[in-house]
């Protein structure tokens, strides 16, 4: 058990990020190293606000505040298709949706933005979005055309019937452009990596670590998280096989699209465009 520097640490306990965040949980025993769990909204607020030193942050979070982050290289929520857990559940077809109530869940600005993309540019559609939290009682949902879900509770929701029709903003997104796409990145707050960077290499190297071995026990982490939902086993294995979690060359090309999208909507800086990764 080692100490040193002290450094807070943001990460989401969504299913997705389980091959990383069970092994960290089980193997990293660092008392100097404090993990804070909150939905990906909250991690962006307290990383910005300088209540985290690192974490998962949503791409669009990196987008609008580049002055403040460094991104760890080769790490990402991301993928080439159907991702799996990030849905427009609607009652009618995307290019009907003009002018119709969508609820938005409030988790995530990066899959509320990728949808007004996706409605906006690709199909040239605008509806009513309305952002608020996906309750756990269909009834509620019931006033609204569509629903985008992320995370756990879209798992939860693509098992009703109450919207006939399912989008996988993933693969509408690589439908169109031919890439993946990068939900979520690991960003360090400038100021802590110039202040402290043995602590941001080691923690970068155990997260890597965490990542190598969570990919190689999928079986083993899906026993463990699978009962949140709940899902099969054989189900949580299969959406964890879609979930890609480095940040390749394909994968950078991808995110800076996003970002040139975002900032086509007047939602990100232009300064956060070359990516600025750090080793």
């Amino acid at each position: 058990m080692k100490s040193g520097v002290s450094a807070r640490i943001g990460m989401v306990n969504f299913i997705n990020t389980a091959p990383i965040y069970e092994v960290w949980k089980s193997s990293v025993k660092r008392t100097d190293w404090q993990v804070v769990e909150a939905a990906p909204s909250e991690l962006n607020r307290r990383l910005f606000m300088g209540e985290l030193d690192l974490g998962f942050i949503s791409s669009h979070e990196y987008a609008a505040h580049p002055d403040k982050y460094m991104l760890l290289d080769d790490l990402s929520i991301s993928a080439t298709g159907e991702v799996g857990s990030v849905f427009l559940f609607s009652k009618v077809a995307p290019e009907n949706l003009s002018g119709a109530r969508v609820l938005l869940s409030a988790q995530s600005q990066t899959s509320i933005s990728l949808l007004a993309i996706i409605l906006e540019k690709f199909y040239q559609v605008v509806p009513r979005y309305e952002k608020g939290a996906i309750g756990k009682h269909l009834s509620d949902l019931a006033g609204y055309d569509a629903v985008l879900a992320i995370g756990d509770e879209a798992l939860r929701l693509s098992g009703e019937k109450i919207f006939p029709l399912q989008m996988d903003l993933g693969h509408a997104w690589h439908q169109e452009t031919g890439l993946p796409f990068v939900f979520a990145v690991w960003a360090v707050r400038e100021e802590f990596r110039q202040a402290a960077p043995d602590t941001v290499l080691e923690i970068h190297r155990e997260l890597l670590r965490c990542r190598k071995a969570g990919l190689a026990n999928l079986t083993l982490i899906s026993a463990l998280v699978a009962p949140r939902i709940p899902m099969p086993i054989e189900a949580c294995v299969r959406y964890l096989q879609g979930i890609q979690y480095d940040l390749d060359a394909g994968k950078q090309k991808a995110l800076q699209l996003f970002i040139e999208y975002l900032i086509e909507r007047g939602e990100a800086h232009p300064d956060s465009l070359p990516l600025k990764i750090c080793d």
